[in-house]
């Protein structure tokens, strides 16, 4: 398996420290609001990431983080009059409806929040200020980013570079307070009353944003882990700064691979609630099942920059479905297929078969290339739609169906059959009457018949393979 390692810019076969086992930890959502569609792509790609991993036989320890304690929570608290514990149960309980809806494998992934390692924070932070790394300023722990040698390294930012943009966007109190502009805080001092803190050291406050994420890691996780993955917007600041941070502390590496998701456009647009092309899950429900978000979001590089249109999602839909067509068609012709030695042509069609998973092994093993591992589903669809029939032999279709639903499960897709009771047998049995009808040059009774199957909720195409059929 090679895998985009974001620190070296270049593709590294992975290898675990420890055998057959991954420690992998994915910043999760401040949960202050309704998930955007831009926070499904990375609970979308790193769950399958995970998924494929436990398919090719890995011990997957997945941590996704909430941050439940941050600015944004406690004005939300304010605006609607309840507390900001109230606020992050609510959304946490509707990331979880959502995560479920997209078909995410909570019941394998562990989620800290932040409020639960207070008192873990404050001994990470405690420890840089004793190393020298950090130091407290009116009540504030900043740590200090002239003690970290290579800072920088993730982001390939430059420490002057990046002291002078802050220079000039920091303003004189918040500046006054710091050595250096690029410093970044570890814990804030409380500054309205009532507003939820904890006591450390250094008075009554609450921790930064970056060290939460580090403390859960190494908490849950260990000082040195496999994997740390995230959007692309994440890469700097904040895993710049939880680099800084865990390996200031530790003295060790802190995540030997690193993976980044690349963001998601509306309609060639940069997503903002500014520019009203801001879309959160909770209302792009009302009209798609998330299974197709989930799918349209593998249908693209991950690391690329994916569009969100309206025609590309019903686009996704229609796809979406032609490869379920063929899972149910596969599940009927199970039920009905005869149980009998496979024919010569049959024993052939194995080979078929080994070659599919073959492929899907070698594409997804490159970087998690989820768009051409689709690309293999099709071809499985195609071979269930041309190859197989109600004369196929049980164990021919058997094989084919498991291979299908593995593969199809280790993408995290989920088969949903339409309203229409789908009648195998009857839709083969009217497909062959068709066709002799047309033999005949009875078009009127190939005619009646077409609109019968389209009555069923059935289209059917006729194509140099044969004729195909797809719920409609």
């Amino acid at each position: 398996m090679k895998i985009h390692n974001t620190l070296t810019r270049q593709k590294e076969e992975f290898i675990p420290i420890e055998e057959n086992k991954i420690r992998m930890y994915v910043c999760g959502p401040t949960v202050y609001d309704y998930m955007h569609i831009g926070n499904a792509r990375p609970l979308v790609v790193f769950d399958t990431f995970r998924r494929y991993m436990q398919f090719k036989g890995f011990d997957v320890k997945y941590v996704v983080n909430f941050t439940d304690v941050d600015d944004k929570i406690i004005n939300k608290s304010i605006d609607e009059g309840i507390t900001t514990k109230e606020v992050t149960d609510k959304y946490i309980a509707a990331y979880m409806e959502d995560a479920k809806d997209l078909n995410i494998d909570e019941e394998d992934t562990i989620h800290p929040r932040a409020t639960e390692v207070m008192d873990d924070i404050i001994s990470f932070v405690k420890g840089l200020v004793d190393k020298g790394m950090a130091y407290e300023s009116e009540g504030d722990v900043y740590f200090d980013v002239s003690k970290a040698d290579d800072y920088g390294k993730l982001s390939g930012k430059n420490i002057e570079d990046l002291m002078h943009g802050a220079s000039n966007r920091l303003d004189s109190a918040d500046g006054s307070k710091k050595k250096s502009p690029v410093d970044f805080a570890l814990w804030k001092k409380t500054k309205k009353e009532g507003e939820i803190s904890w006591q450390s050291p250094w008075g009554e406050g609450r921790p930064g944003w970056h060290i939460e994420c580090s403390t859960m890691s190494k908490k849950i996780l260990g000082e040195t882990i496999d994997i740390h993955a995230g959007g692309e917007d994440l890469e700097f600041p904040h895993h710049e700064n939880e680099i800084a941070q865990s390996e200031g502390l530790n003295g060790k590496t802190f995540a030997n691979y690193w993976m980044h998701n690349g963001m998601i456009q509306v309609d060639g647009t940069k997503m903002s609630k500014s520019l009203g092309n801001f879309f959160t899950l909770h209302d792009i429900k009302k009209e798609y099942d998330l299974s197709i978000i989930r799918f349209w979001l593998l249908t693209t590089n991950y690391r690329q920059t994916i569009n969100f249109t309206r025609e590309i999602i019903e686009q996704a839909k229609a796809s979406l479905q032609r490869l379920t067509n063929a899972y149910f068609r596969l599940e009927e012709l199970l039920d009905k297929a005869e149980d009998k030695d496979l024919s010569e042509e049959e024993k052939s069609l194995e080979n078929d078969l080994k070659a599919f998973k073959d492929k899907f092994i070698e594409v997804m093993d490159d970087d998690l290339n989820t768009a051409d591992a689709i690309t293999v589903l099709f071809d499985i669809a195609k071979f269930v739609n041309t190859k197989l029939d109600l004369s196929s032999s049980k164990d021919l279709v058997d094989k084919t169906y498991k291979l299908y639903k593995e593969l199809f499960e280790s993408l995290g897709l989920l088969a949903k059959k339409k309203e229409a009771d789908v009648d195998v047998s009857k839709i083969e049995e009217l497909i062959a009457k068709r066709s002799e009808a047309k033999k005949a040059k009875d078009f009127a009774t190939a005619d009646k018949i077409r609109d019968e199957l389209s009555s069923m909720g059935i289209t059917i195409k006729d194509t140099r393979e044969g004729v195909k059929w797809e719920i409609s």
